[in-house]
């Protein structure tokens, strides 16, 4: 099944310009390999199209496309491209039907991308048509411990019960979810077809009411909380026809490299793009060489910096304790904050026993702690939300923290609250306060490391003239 975001994404991946042939000398030598003008205006224009609004200059391009062929070179090195994972992503780069001639009139094209329209629209509307949903996500390894269950399922009724009571969603995916890409937008995912996700996430999706937000649902992912924006048939032909054009011209691309016999010597000899770009059976456009030298590329780079970073990053918390603690002054905050939790109680007589519970415990297990004291079976007597919250964010800190006059509203069935924590003002105690920050500012300082012995490691060399004669080009 084809979904709408897979589609899309593929079409931008694979978008580009035409490069031109008639002047296409060697700029610069990487690694002994290399790049002829072609190749870098292509890149150019692939990654900065016309009108895009953050466009660099040319001149700011070339470091960065360096490190970009620099980390390439790395990768092929490792030998990632020899991995069956990656051989078969690579076989199966588009899908479409071969067409003899390498370059197709208009009529063509537009033939072609509506019968691709058509293909997928009926596959997506006689499946239930797509969605547009967003999520809260309480991650649950799939080694999670019982206690572990217990309190990734105590949190995510807690949550499901405060937005049942009128809480943003938003506000509370950008505080608990742990699918950080989503969280950011507050939760929301884009338009998705039957087959982009989890089933168990489908079956709940499909079957909610617009408008309407689901019990949490259980999948090998952790506890899902779904809310229905909008259901529809397939999006109008117009509306997706560029997108759908330049999908179809990879199709084509990837008939043409099986015409040519080059996928077949991608699996069998591990060939690199550039040997496979130079060969005498590849096609003569240099706008469909490079579209598919892209997709190669990219998926070997994705891989190559999740070994050097991504898993450095993630699984070594002693390395982001220390960075935090030698670069806190970037983190501090311009207003005050509040670390610490709202509960919601149904007995007043637990009020008090609520804070007494909590104190002097590591904040990190205040949740379990709660869980563990008050919400034992069906009946849950306590119902909380744990973070670190600006003012604006919540309403009975507002009032009982920053000293704001706005009204509370309490909580169906638990009409009691306690506020409980600190009120930080300088900024972040530790780096778990700040964690997704520092995250991205490490693995920002590890790739520059990285870079950096990149280039110690690999001979680069520039043909100065040639560059300065595409700086005039594009000036």
């Amino acid at each position: 099944m084809i979904g709408v975001h897979a589609l899309l994404m593929a079409a931008f991946l694979l978008t580009g310009m035409s490069a031109g042939a008639q002047d296409d000398p060697t700029v610069m030598t990487i690694a002994g390999h290399p790049v002829h003008r072609s190749e870098l205006e292509y890149s150019y224009n692939r990654n900065y199209p016309q009108g895009s609004v953050d466009k660099k200059g040319l001149k700011d391009f070339v470091p960065l496309f360096i490190d970009y062929k620099l980390k390439i070179q790395a990768a092929l090195d490792a030998r990632l491209d020899t991995l069956p994972s990656f051989r078969r992503l690579v076989t199966d780069f588009g899908t479409g039907e071969k067409t003899s001639s390498s370059s197709r009139n208009t009529d063509d094209v537009e033939r072609e991308t509506l019968r691709t329209y058509n293909s997928i629209r009926q596959r997506i509307d006689d499946n239930g048509g797509i969605v547009k949903v967003a999520q809260i996500l309480i991650p649950l390894g799939q080694r999670a411990s019982d206690m572990q269950q217990r309190t990734a399922k105590m949190l995510a009724d807690s949550i499901y019960v405060a937005l049942k009571n009128g809480a943003s969603f938003a506000d509370l995916a950008r505080r608990f979810s742990g699918d950080s890409a989503s969280a950011f937008n507050g939760g929301d995912l884009p338009w998705i077809a039957k087959g982009q996700m989890l089933s168990e996430f489908e079956d709940a999706a499909w079957n909610l009411p617009v408008g309407e937000i689901s019990h949490p649902v259980l999948s090998p992912l952790g506890y899902h909380i779904i809310l229905l924006r909008a259901k529809r048939s397939f999006l109008p032909y117009d509306s997706v026809k560029s997108d759908l054009a330049r999908f179809e011209e990879a199709s084509h691309l990837r008939g043409q490299l099986i015409d040519h016999q080059l996928a077949d010597t991608v699996i069998e000899t591990g060939k690199t793009s550039g040997d496979l770009k130079e060969s005498a059976e590849a096609p003569a456009d240099k706008d469909l060489q490079y579209q598919r030298q892209a997709y190669h590329d990219g998926l070997l780079l994705s891989e190559m910096r999740n070994r050097v970073i991504g898993n450095q990053t993630l699984n070594n918390e002693k390395n982001l304790a220390e960075y935090f603690k030698e670069n806190k002054k970037k983190y501090r905050w311009s207003q005050p904050r509040f670390k610490g939790i709202v509960c919601y109680v149904k007995d007043e007589k637990e009020v008090g026993q609520v804070k007494r519970c909590l104190k002097n415990k590591p904040f990190e297990d205040w949740e379990q702690i709660l869980a563990q004291t008050f919400n034992v079976g069906s009946d849950a007597q306590v119902r909380f939300e744990k973070g670190i919250f600006r003012r604006g964010e919540n309403a009975a800190i507002d009032r009982k923290i920053f000293k704001d006059n706005v009204p509370v509203q309490t909580m169906k069935g638990y009409p009691y609250e306690v506020v409980y924590g600190k009120k930080m003002k300088k900024g972040p105690e530790t780096y778990t306060d700040v964690r997704t920050l520092v995250i991205a500012d490490y693995q920002d300082d590890l790739e520059k490391q990285w870079v950096e012995t990149l280039h110690k490691k690999y001979p680069v060399t520039i043909n100065e003239k040639v560059l300065a004669k595409i700086y005039q080009h594009h000036n």
